[in-house]
């Protein structure tokens, strides 16, 4: 039986969810969509590695027997929520998606991308386009879900937390990443940029960010360290030894830089960042607020400047609570 037979999904018309979403929500729809269109920039192995290597990092402290532990005792219902092209869950899940029930959901056309790719990779799946803050699933069906870097694309980080939430059983499970406050000059910079891509086309705006991905290249090929000497709290930069293409990074402007990986590859991370219309940012006292807010007892938390990620279990409550 199928992850949509078990929760008795009737898949709704594709393109219903646009009725319901905001213009910026189907400005990131699409943009999603032309994203994960461009596999090339996303399928080598080293961008696989990488990916794959931060994803245990932060969900399982490198410690991959910690999914075991979570898909252990029998077939699950494992939601993907925002699943894009499959891109995430099948480094993560792996083998594990043959022995349960994967039903991944994207606002965008990505879901036939991540169709094909799960049916290369010989994994079984369901998958159904719609908005994940308008699922037609009864609550506390799941048993895992699994939203990596989604939520801060809606309209609200916090109102779709709070109705993912909803659908889990009582002990299941919500790992999710969201996207941390960045510095100053960086949150400025970001947005500037992303209002300017606003009239372009997705094939307009990805041409237009490649001489920012070339500059951060040639910053990340200099290889040079500089010292802060002391903090700056008025604009977040702390005080230390930091590479100069990462002082760039993380307090001036994202310019995406790894040794290994082409122009188009970074440039896909770039696009990936600037040009959503809904681009959300959260402090870690947000995330954790909006957690016990929706009945959630966090188990794991990994705070870095990037973002937050968090494993999450469903309170269970008995009659006499």
């Amino acid at each position: 039986m199928s992850a949509l037979e078990r929760l008795n999904i009737v898949q709704k018309a594709r393109g219903a969810a646009e009725a319901t979403s905001s213009s910026s929500q189907q400005q990131t729809r699409d943009a999603f969509g032309f994203k994960w269109a461009q596999r090339k920039t996303y399928e080598s192995k080293a961008v696989k590695d990488a990916a794959r290597n931060w994803l245990f990092e932060r969900y399982c402290g490198n410690d991959p027997q910690l999914l075991a532990q979570w898909l252990a005792g029998g077939r699950k219902i494992i939601l993907d929520a925002g699943c894009g092209s499959g891109f995430s869950a099948l480094l993560f899940f792996d083998d594990y998606l043959k022995d349960h029930d994967y039903l991944g959901v994207d606002i965008s056309s990505a879901v036939e991308i991540a169709a094909k790719r799960f049916h290369e990779q010989g994994c079984p799946a369901d998958f159904l386009q719609g908005n994940i803050m308008e699922l037609p699933i009864s609550e506390e069906s799941v048993d895992i879900i699994f939203s990596e870097g989604v939520l801060h694309h809606t309209d609200s980080t916090e109102r779709a937390l709070k109705s993912l939430a909803l659908k889990l059983k009582p002990g299941g499970r919500f790992l999710f990443y969201v996207y941390a406050k960045k510095a100053v000059i960086r949150e400025f910079t970001d947005d500037y940029i992303r209002d300017k891509l606003k009239g372009m086309s997705d094939g307009e705006a990805w041409r237009a960010l490649e001489p920012l991905t070339k500059l951060g290249i040639e910053l990340g090929n200099k290889a040079c360290i500089i010292d802060v000497p002391e903090d700056i709290d008025f604009l977040g930069i702390k005080k230390g030894r930091i590479d100069l293409q990462r002082f760039f990074y993380w307090h001036i402007c994202k310019l995406y830089y790894r040794t290994d990986w082409t122009l188009d590859e970074m440039n896909h991370i770039n696009f990936d960042w600037f040009r959503p219309a809904n681009c959300l940012r959260q402090t870690p006292e947000e995330v954790t607020a909006w957690v016990n807010e929706a009945e959630l007892t966090i188990e794991r938390i990994d705070i870095q400047e990037a973002g937050i990620t968090v494993v999450a279990k469903k309170n269970i409550y008995n009659e006499n609570n």
